[in-house]
């Protein structure tokens, strides 16, 4: 009779936690499963707004958006995306790995560490487009920079966004300046969790600061170095703002190899993405190139968490 009772008590308090979790999976179905399956539906379709008609066209072509991706020259979106990640992500973590050592290291005894922390993690908090907006307001012919340049003997004409390498660099350097204060307090956490007496045992060991650091510091942090840069990886593919704002949504300079000539060096995915979308108004490729972005993402999350994420014995 007692485990009766029991049962049908446990029963009780489950069935409550099953209603709390109702709100979350019919948000879930309605803002995000259900445009999923529509924009893999529309992908297959040639999906635009007729200037003629004045009414959509649906017209069901197969395979014929995606195939048409790959001579609109998606290989190299995906290729300028991701040279701006690595360009931003790079600098992004070997800072962060410094910043978070420092700050974690209790025997250093830095002064005023919790303002640092607090200025380190601002840019955080700040939008992005309003970041670009600054850097472009900076560094365009006629600024500040500009200036100071040509103060230096630099001629007036000089533009640094018709220049590859400057213009690519600019957009690194303002994602690293905006994430590295989340990283950085991300791994901080986790050096902070470290049990002491690790630390301590190495150094009576002999072990150096970088031993110490290579040895047991980097494989403890391990999980969270990967979720850091999954994360990062799936922000980077979605890159969009920082782009579009400094080259006021031209994505210019233009590539100057003979194979993407049509194709913009600072242009992303989700900008042609959104070209798709506010400009031509062809839902069809924009479903198809959404697809495209989410497999490759997946594939390429996975292959990242496998590689970095191995057992080891």
């Amino acid at each position: 009779m007692n485990e009766t009772v029991k049962k049908h008590s446990k029963l009780g308090k489950d069935k409550w936690g099953y209603i709390f979790l109702i709100p979350f999976f019919v948000v879930f179905l309605v803002f995000s499963f259900y445009p999923l399956i529509q924009t893999i539906y529309f992908s297959f379709f040639d999906h635009y707004f007729s200037q003629t008609d004045f009414d959509y066209v649906n017209k069901f072509v197969g395979l014929k958006n995606y195939k048409a991706l790959f001579s609109a020259g998606t290989a190299r979106l995906f290729f300028n995306t991701m040279i701006l990640w690595v360009m931003g992500f790079i600098p992004q973590i070997l800072f962060s790995l410094l910043l978070a050592s420092w700050f974690a290291n209790n025997r250093l005894r830095i002064r005023a560490a919790g303002f640092f922390k607090a200025v380190i993690y601002l840019p955080n908090l700040i939008m992005a487009i309003a970041f670009g907006m600054m850097f472009f307001t900076m560094f365009s012919r006629g600024g500040p920079v500009h200036q100071i340049f040509e103060s230096f003997g630099m001629s007036k004409d000089y533009d640094l966004f018709f220049h590859i390498a400057p213009t690519r660099s600019l957009i690194a350097f303002i994602n690293f300046i905006m994430w590295f204060g989340n990283t950085t307090i991300l791994l901080m956490a986790g050096i902070m969790g470290i049990n002491e007496s690790l630390f301590e045992a190495a150094e009576v060991d002999g072990a150096s600061q970088f031993q110490v650091f290579r040895k047991i510091t980097l494989p403890i942090l391990k999980p969270i170095l990967v979720y850091v840069l999954i994360t990062s990886l799936i922000g980077g593919i979605q890159m969009y703002d920082v782009p579009e704002v400094v080259t006021k949504g031209s994505g210019m300079p233009m590539n100057k190899d003979i194979f993407s000539t049509n194709v913009p060096a600072a242009e992303t995915v989700i900008m042609r993405l959104a070209q798709y979308i506010s400009k031509s108004k062809n839902y069809g490729s924009a479903g198809a190139l959404s697809v495209m972005l989410l497999f490759i993402t997946g594939i390429l999350s996975f292959v990242v968490y496998k590689f970095m994420a191995k057992d080891e014995d």
